[in-house]
């Protein structure tokens, strides 16, 4: 069969699961109302504004309602042909994460070797052990929309992930959580340590917890040096 025929068949195989996905989509989704922990309502660009990234956790449990409105959060991402490429691994189990703590930890003096940067040496990755809440988004290489036929391979699953990890730490944020997206590690040894599926690939490790002490806020830079308009 040639490639193109293998393309249009592929594509229609891929638009009935999106028709299929639309017809109960609606029925599996809940509204989420976004509430800080005092009970008022966040607008989004509040969440936005204050989101930081938190490396210091306290121990407390974070419940399974908290958790499963960030993922709620998450699979509400915009993605190719609605096709959602994401699959969530939540870990709270002391000795995977004290595994993950030693792969992060191999990957950074790799990476100072790598780089020359002598301030990654004093990068502590410990919150990796103490934060109560690990959510590892894995994507699926196989749902990625028309590029899965470009020259380039597929790359928009990569983006629908990276669009639902911002809907998760918006989300932790609103709930009072602290939150950090997490990526300094080697996939094939994250993925064999997880048992994640040959044709998925885990993206990012997102830790969630009260933060256990207020994060300084990190300066941005202007957004007209930023922008370009073409009129």
């Amino acid at each position: 069969m040639a490639k193109a025929d293998v393309g249009l068949e592929r594509m229609e195989q891929l638009a009935n699961e999106v028709l299929r996905d639309i017809n109960s989509y609606q029925d599996k989704c809940s509204w989420i109302q976004i509430k800080e922990h005092e009970g008022d309502f966040m607008d989004v660009y509040t969440a936005i504004k204050e989101r930081k990234s938190c490396r210091n956790f306290l121990p407390d449990v974070i419940d399974n309602e908290m958790i499963d409105k960030i993922i709620e959060a998450g699979v509400q991402a915009p993605s190719p042909l609605n096709i959602q490429p994401w699959d969530f691994i939540v870990i709270t189990n002391n000795e995977v994460k004290e595994k993950i703590h030693a792969e992060a930890q191999r990957c950074k003096e790799w990476a100072v070797k790598a780089s020359g940067w002598k301030w990654l040496e004093t990068y502590s990755i410990d919150f990796l052990k103490s934060t109560p809440v690990i959510i590892a988004v894995t994507g699926d290489t196989r749902k990625s929309g028309v590029d899965e036929f470009e020259e380039g391979g597929p790359l928009a699953y990569q983006h629908a992930c990276a669009a639902a990890i911002q809907n998760m730490l918006l989300v932790a944020h609103a709930l009072g959580l602290g939150s950090l997206w997490f990526t300094l590690f080697d996939k094939n040894l994250i993925k064999d340590l997880l048992e994640i599926d040959v044709n998925k690939t885990p993206l990012a490790l997102i830790c969630i917890g009260k933060a256990a002490k207020e994060v300084p806020k990190t300066a941005r830079k202007e957004i007209a040096k930023k922008t370009t308009y073409i009129s």
